[in-house]
This record gives structure tokens, C-alpha cells and sequence, in this order.
């Protein structure tokens, strides 16, 4: 009696990044009230700028208040009907915005940009418009595990992995490229594009000139397009140049010869707001095309999922102020380095280490050193006692497609220091806990080395039997 869509289970809801989302849910960390809950270093969000966020609409009342700089109301106006083409003023904005975190390399036209409820819908938004039910795109792993669902679920556009691999860093090379792409050739499906994310969800790092151009050269001989999420490029945090590249000025400084035009409108770009100025509950997202057609097409179909009017006018009003968005940029990239560098400490002190980053809300580490063996069922293992017995929702690499066994997102932004520290004394006392059963198998006092132990208050449910059974999206690999 129902569509096919609601029985689908290509949404990705059954992921071990969503259900470890379950289980901090269940039981949260808080200082005071649940000292032994679930810490979430699973949620890539940025809290660490936020009071100077607050203190900037301290000071500007009038702009969350819906009134002019003159004291003249902007309700009316704002409360209305507006069309889906979105308030100039703000397009305006974030163009100039945007072009600042590139060092104003490269120019945007608001004329092209196109306004979205997020960058989820930014991304699903441009699969409609770029390729049909069964065509492919083609993605580094590892990848962000909500793909999955943004790309695929009611695009019925199908991702093929380009495997990367840890020997140099989860690098793009032209033999991985080819290989995905004969890949989706013997799976019948028509590769429509690659996608990347730059700077790199999971990995945290920039993408290389050299990546880039290996894209643009692989693009201009398939003819196919180049989506670029580049959601964090503000959170780049290094003080080496260039630190970060986009599509944009990598496509603009290639002499492609008769080539450029064609290459030009099949380059797209991904941006939000959620990670560079914190503010994901407010849904803004964009893309930006040259092609006029993408551009029509993809303004017609934001209609379903419109940015307010409000939310416009105020981050209007704060990206206009230069003097504070200056502050903001340098003063976040500073903290964002200081809380990296106190998770890479942290966990160096236990033994584990991390995939050197320089942008992001997160680290990639390499937790190869506790597996019991090298594979994806102990990875899910290691995963399972992780969120139950240490405490923290972590993201294993299985759920971003990695191709090697071990590796985890851990996020380190959207907590404060002391619970980062609590995170990381947990770790080293789980670390610990497994050097010692190493020496000595039979061991059972695992629980007094843990900061907290789930098996005496929990049984196995429904969700841990389902994290038993055999997921080839994880596994098979």
C-alpha cells in the first residue's frame, strides 16, 4: 500500500555512524548529571567560536530584531512572500565571503549562486540536476557516511568508491580514478561525475594542486563533472601556502585550450555555513555553477527547501561586517589548531596515532594497533566496545567505506576542553586495558582500567544484534 522509497534501505539510517548517533542519545555525557554517559565525538560541529558569535549579536540586537541600522523595521518586508531566488543582499555577501577564505583568488557571481536548505540539499539537489536513476558518480574513500543518503536515496544515483590508500596518505592517484571508473563500466552504469570534499570529510585534510589537476585532466577526457563540497574551507588551520585550493581557482589557472569553456560549466561547488561559522541549525547551504541551466533548474527545486527570510537578514548583516569577520575567521582557525593538536597529544600519549591534518573539526585515526586482527569484523568489534564500555560515539572507517580496517573520525569541536580531556583519559585507560589483555588473554578485570563499564546494566539489543549480523556494506570489503 506504501511506495517503494518508504521499504528502501538505501537510506543509510542502519550505518554504524547513525546507530553510534542512538546510543549517545540514550545515555549523554553531561559533567554533572551523567558523568559516565556517552561523550559524542561523532558530530562534526563547531562550538568552539560561539561566544564570539553571541557577543556579535550582543552588540547588534537590531539585526536579530529585524530592524535597519536607521531603527526602521524590516518585518513586514521579511514576514512576506520571497520568491526562492533569495535576498540579493545576502548572495552578495556570502559571494564576497566565500572569495575571502580564498584568499580572493577567485571571484564569484551572486548570479550564479543558488540558495539551499544546507549543503545535504545542496548535494542532492545537484545529483538531480547533473544525472538520472542509475548513473554513477565516482568518490574518494573514505567518505562522509551521509552520502549515502544525500547522494542515492531519492536520486536513485549510485556512488562507486575510488579507493584511496593510507601508504600515501588516502591520496587521489590516476590508477585509483581509472579503476573506479572501469569499476561503474562493468557494473552498466553511466559515470556522470566525480565528488569530492575539499578539505576532506573524514580525513581532515586540504586537497593537493596535484589532486586537483589529476580531476580536472580525468574530467576533460571523460567528459563528465566535478562537484566540489567545500563546506570546510574556513577551517583551515595550517600556516603553510598554499594551504588550501579550490576547484575554482585550480580549473581558472589551467589553459585547458578549447576545453576551458566545457570544463568551466561542468565544475560545481558545494558551501554552507553549518561548519565555518557554526551555525548548522540555521540550514544555509549554496551552490555555485556555471552553467545557466544547473543554475535554473537547481533554483526551481529549492523551493522545497527555502533558507527564512530572517536567517538571511541577520547573516547578512554579521558577514557584512568585516572588521568582526576577520576577527572570527583567524581567531576559530587558532582555536580549531589548539584543540587538534590537543587530541593528536592526547591520544600519541596512547600509543594511537593520527593521519597529519591541517583543517576540520576532526582527526583520522589509526586505531590499527588494537585490533585483535586485521579485519572489518574486529574493527566492528573495537568499534562496539568503544561506544559501550569507553563511553565515546566515534565513527569507524567501515561507515565512511574505507578500505582498510582500523581507521576512525574522532571530532574534538563540539565539546569543551574538560570533556575532551575526560575523552582522551578514557581512551588511554582503554588503550591500556589492551596492551594488558595482549599479555594476558584470560584477563577479567577489564572493568576496573575502564572509566565505565555498560555490560552490568545493559543486555544485548535489538540494535547490538544488528551490529552482529553481517552488513556488506562494512564488511565485504
Amino acid at each position: 500500500m506504501l511506495s517503494r522509497k518508504i521499504s528502501s534501505d538505501s537510506h543509510g539510517q542502519d550505518s554504524s555512524y547513525f546507530l553510534g548517533w542512538m546510543e549517545f542519545e540514550k545515555n549523554p555525557y553531561d559533567e554533572a548529571k551523567n558523568p559516565n554517559g556517552i561523550i559524542q565525538m561523532g558530530l562534526a560541529e563547531n562550538q568552539l567560536s560561539f561566544d564570539l558569535l553571541e557577543s556579535w549579536l550582543a552588540d547588534n540586537p537590531d539585526a536579530i530584531g529585524l530592524m535597519r541600522s536607521n531603527g526602521e523595521s524590516v518585518f513586514k518586508e521579511l514576514a512576506l512572500f520571497q520568491d526562492y531566488h533569495g535576498l540579493s543582499a545576502f548572495k552578495n555577501e556570502l559571494v564576497e565571503f566565500m572569495a575571502k577564505l580564498r584568499g580572493n583568488k577567485v571571484k564569484f557571481d551572486p548570479n550564479k549562486l543558488v540558495l539551499t536548505a544546507g549543503a545535504t540539499s545542496a548535494n542532492e539537489t545537484l545529483m538531480f540536476c547533473l544525472a538520472d536513476p542509475g548513473d554513477a558518480f565516482l568518490l574518494p574513500t573514505p567518505y562522509y557516511p551521509g552520502f549515502d543518503r544525500d547522494l542515492k536515496w531519492r536520486t536513485g544515483v549510485e556512488i562507486v568508491p575510488i579507493h584511496c590508500s593510507s601508504s600515501n596518505g588516502f591520496r587521489i592517484t590516476s590508477s585509483a580514478l581509472e579503476d573506479a571508473y572501469l569499476q561503474a563500466q562493468d557494473q552498466g552504469l553511466k559515470v556522470k561525475g566525480v565528488l569530492i570534499t575539499n578539505p576532506s570529510n573524514p580525513l581532515g585534510t586540504t586537497v593537493t594542486r596535484g589532486e586537483l589537476d589529476l580531476l580536472i585532466d580525468f574530467a576533460v577526457a571523460k567528459e563528465i563533472h566535478i562537484v566540489s563540497d567545500e563546506i570546510y574551507s574556513g577551517t583551515v588551520f595550517d600556516d603553510d601556502e598554499p594551504s588550501f585550493v579550490s576547484i575554482a581557482e585550480a580549473v581558472n589557472e589551467r589553459d585547458l585550450g578549447g576545453a576551458s569553456e566545457a570544463v568551466r560549466t561542468r565544475v560545481h561547488i558545494v558551501y554552507s555555513l553549518s561548519k565555518d561559522l557554526g551555525v548548522p541549525g540555521f540550514r544555509v547551504g549554496m551552490i555555485y555553477s556555471e552553467d545557466e541551466e544547473v543554475v535554473s533548474a537547481a533554483t526551481k527545486m529549492s523551493s522545497f527547501g527555502l533558507i527564512s527570510s530572517q536567517t538571511q537578514y541577520t547573516l547578512s548583516r554579521m558577514l557584512s561586517d568585516e572588521k568582526f569577520m576577520r576577527k572570527y575567521v583567524g581567531e576559530n582557525r587558532k582555536r580549531l589548531k589548539k584543540r587538534k593538536e590537543m587530541l593528536v597529544s592526547g591520544l600519541k600519549g596512547a600509543g594511537i596515532k593520527c593521519l597529519e591534518s591541517n583543517a576540520c573539526l576532526y582527526c583520522w585515526v589509526d586505531m590499527r594497533v588494537l585490533l585483535r586482527s586485521n579485519t572489518f569484523e574486529a574493527e566492528k568489534e573495537l568499534w562496539k566496545r568503544v561506544v559501550y564500555e569507553v563511553g565515546l560515539n566515534i565513527s569507524p572507517g567501515s561507515s565512511c567505506h574505507c578500505s582498510e580496517p582500523g581507521w576512525f573520525r574522532m571530532c574534538f569541536a563540539n565539546m569543551s576542553e574538560e570533556t575532551l580531556h575526560v575523552a582522551i583519559e578514557r581512551l588511554n585507560a582503554f588503550a591500556e586495558s589492551i596492551k594488558k589483555e595482549n599479555v594476558k588473554p584470560n584477563n577479567k578485570q577489564l572493568s576496573s582500567l575502564l572509566v565505565r563499564n555498560y555490560s552490568r546494566t545493559r543486555s544485548l539489543t535489538r540494535w547490538v544484534v544488528q551490529l552482529g549480523s553481517d552488513d556488506h556494506r562494512e564488511t565485504d570489503r
